[in-house]
């Protein structure tokens, strides 16, 4: 018995190391959002950090409020991409725990 608690604990530990690697990971990797056909692109990391915006120049001519929505849907699009990808990125890691359906880690 006192065996298993000294491997659970290793196992926790290593982790633990996995969890944090991981999330070094996500903060570089980036996801591209769309809208308007690609008219307008959103680059983001996967911790939601905006890298750069992209305007198609026949837009800029054209009404601002239509812009403005287009933004919104490209930086919606980049944040499901986003949360995609880490949740990729966790399955991988969570596959032999045996966690519940949708429980989501870190805590």
């Amino acid at each position: 018995m006192k065996g298993n608690i000294g491997q659970l604990m290793k196992q926790a530990q290593q982790m633990q190391e996995n969890m944090r690697r991981m999330q070094e990971s996500l903060s570089t990797m980036e996801v591209e959002g769309q809208s308007g056909a690609g008219m307008v692109k959103v680059q983001m990391t996967c911790k939601h950090e905006v890298k750069r915006v992209s305007i198609d120049p026949t837009l800029v001519g054209d009404d601002r409020e239509m812009l403005e929505d287009l933004l919104v849907a490209a930086f919606n699009d980049a944040a499901h991409k986003a949360e995609a990808a880490t949740a990729e990125k966790m399955s991988g890691m969570t596959a032999g725990l045996g966690l519940p359906a949708g429980f989501k880690l870190p805590f």
